[in-house]
């Protein structure tokens, strides 16, 4: 029933096309591969593979992969924060209204923005593991810093730039380098590294 709804959303919008779906995790490891779709919703809790353990493989195994949004029940089930440090770029609530589902899509796609950041806050507030943040800090220069903190708050590139007084492409430059310094996949694994050295304080609203 809810791949069926979510078929039937996605693919009303003009510029969105469901290119396949699949009931188990081993079958969506499959099913991805196969198709090599832009982005990939994903339950957690699935039988033979679990959502956690598809997104890894997912992720490793193919040389372009998609972007991955978990789906789930609860937004502060340990599953969906263990997703996000797999390498998911987001999570969705199930209950989530068709137009917010719509807009997770775009948002994930354009990957520029974090989505959810305050819920993502909350789930590093809770599970938050380590404490390095001084090893953190001496890998990236003062503005590189900056825009991390930046991420961690919620704010696209677009925002970030009308900010620090400074154009978008010098914002996407700053990302990428501090993507690679911290060895993230993308600026939410960026942003889960920071709050878990504590580079950045998840109750102190990103900043």
């Amino acid at each position: 029933m809810v791949r069926t709804a979510l078929r039937a959303i996605l693919g009303a919008e003009p510029d969105m096309e469901v290119v396949g779906e699949a009931a188990t995790g081993a079958e969506a490891i499959s099913v991805t591969r196969q198709l090599a779709p832009d982005i990939v919703l994903m339950d957690v809790r699935m039988p033979d593979v679990d959502g956690i353990r598809a997104t890894e493989q997912i992720l490793a195994g193919m040389a372009r992969p998609p972007r991955i949004v978990v789906v789930t029940t609860f937004e502060n089930d340990s599953y969906v924060y263990d997703a996000l440090r797999a390498g998911a770029a987001g999570f969705l609530l199930k209950r989530a209204g068709a137009d917010d589902l719509v807009d997770a899509v775009r948002l994930v796609a354009r990957a520029d923005a974090l989505l959810f950041p305050a819920s993502i806050r909350a789930l590093a507030g809770q599970h938050a593991r380590e404490r390095h943040a001084d090893g953190l800090r001496a890998k990236l220069t003062d503005r590189e810093a900056e825009v991390l903190r930046l991420m961690a708050a919620g704010l696209a590139n677009a925002e970030i730039a009308v900010h620090l007084g400074v154009g978008q492409a010098t914002v996407k430059t700053h990302v990428a380098a501090l993507l690679a310094k911290l060895g993230a996949r993308d600026r939410t694994q960026a942003v889960i590294v920071a709050y878990e050295t504590g580079f950045v304080n998840p109750g102190q609203n990103g900043g």
